[in-house]
């Protein structure tokens, strides 16, 4: 395990592979860790020197006090970089890590080579919905809401209380901090990114689960038009977290995609 003081908070982090490969750079989505990655960055590694890490009030990280603004994230990410010495990366987000790369693309262009923006979108859900979230998490806790989460992240075939991988990632959202998680929702519901997304220039592919709930393959459409030229696929039999469900057919997408960019 390695951990790191940046931009005032302590960042869990892991980096695998060859220092003169390429870097690939994994954000990870709201209410779950780096081993989500698992799976996908495995099958990268060879090629690539892959930087895992757990944001902000998740995983192994610190949580500092709620709410949190979208730029934490990314001035946190950006500080990670800087911190490992990575000067340039092509960066792959999920939900609320992929608005983090897009904010990183804005914010920091030179880091940036190409992004792989998954199930997530330049705006995602509304006031109410997160201001709710927020409100129903500080006062029952994670728990009483992770079946509606489930219900978005995971297809109805892995959504059963035998999968022991559903039991384990039920317990990695439960087991989040409550700060993290509402912080991170309070980011969620002040970001829209629509305007400096749409002026991005690097090559980009967007990917959906086709049973993705909480960023459908509608929303993920719109995001990938707004950035010329970039590419978009839907993963079959996936919902939010197709880095999971169908991890072999995720990392190809992203092995070709970065193979052309």
């Amino acid at each position: 395990m390695a951990f790191a003081r940046v931009n005032g908070v302590v960042l869990h982090h892991e980096v695998r592979g060859a220092a003169d490969k390429p870097a690939l750079v994994f954000s990870n989505s709201l209410g779950t860790d780096f081993r989500i990655w698992s799976a996908v960055a495995a099958r990268l590694e060879r090629d690539h020197r892959i930087v895992l890490y757990d944001k902000r009030g998740h995983g192994l990280s610190e949580a500092t006090s709620q709410p949190y603004a979208m730029t934490d994230h990314v001035d946190d990410l950006a500080a990670l970089l800087d911190h490992l010495g990575i000067a340039r990366a092509a960066v792959v987000g999920l939900s609320v890590g992929g608005m983090i790369a897009q904010g990183l693309a804005t914010l920091r262009p030179d880091l940036v080579t190409a992004l792989v923006l998954c199930d997530t979108a330049h705006r995602i859900g509304t006031d109410d919905l997160w201001n709710s979230r927020i409100e129903a998490v500080n006062a029952e806790g994670i728990a009483a809401i992770a079946d509606g989460i489930l219900q978005r992240w995971f297809t109805p075939a892995y959504r059963s209380p035998d999968n022991a991988d559903f039991v384990g990632y039920t317990a990695m959202l439960t087991r989040t901090t409550v700060d993290g998680y509402a912080g991170t929702c309070a980011a969620l519901r002040d970001a829209d990114l629509t305007e400096s997304t749409r002026a991005l220039k690097l090559p980009a592919l967007c990917i959906v689960g086709d049973h993705d709930g909480a960023t459908p393959p509608d929303l993920v459409r719109q995001l990938a038009d707004l950035i010329d030229g970039a590419e978009y696929e839907v993963v079959k039999d996936a919902g939010h977290l197709p880095c999971i469900e169908q991890p072999a057919i995720t990392a190809g997408l992203i092995a070709d995609f970065l193979g052309r960019a």
